[in-house]
């Protein structure tokens, strides 16, 4: 009977750790194109200390990127918590800033 995740040939894993070959190396989260300052980012504002809005063109797609920063190495780099919206969704969310400020006046 075959279990999934077994090996079919029977040979178990130790074997092959020491067949010479070593297993190959994960990439790296940050690509070159992420640690050079030469990026197409217009900060447009900081909104705090360690959160900013910046356009960018990313994959071909122009983003409004509202992102936290940390410093690593005396570098400023974009965090995980953050949201990019297309030009798309910035038109809603632009369309809608007048209910969203009236509900914000009604809350406080």
């Amino acid at each position: 009977m075959s279990f999934r995740g077994k090996r079919k040939d029977g040979m178990d894993h130790a074997s092959d750790e020491t067949d010479g070959h070593a297993p190959p190396n994960k990439a790296s989260k940050i690509s070159a194109a992420d640690d050079s300052d030469d990026s197409d980012d217009i900060v447009v504002c900081e909104i705090s200390k360690n959160r900013r809005v910046s356009v960018r063109n990313w994959n071909g797609r122009i983003w409004v990127d509202i992102r936290e920063f940390y410093v690593r190495d005396g570098k400023q780099l974009p965090g995980k918590k953050g949201i990019a919206l297309s030009l798309d969704q910035w038109n809603i969310l632009r369309d809608h800033a007048e209910e969203i400020d009236k509900a914000l006046a009604e809350s406080s």
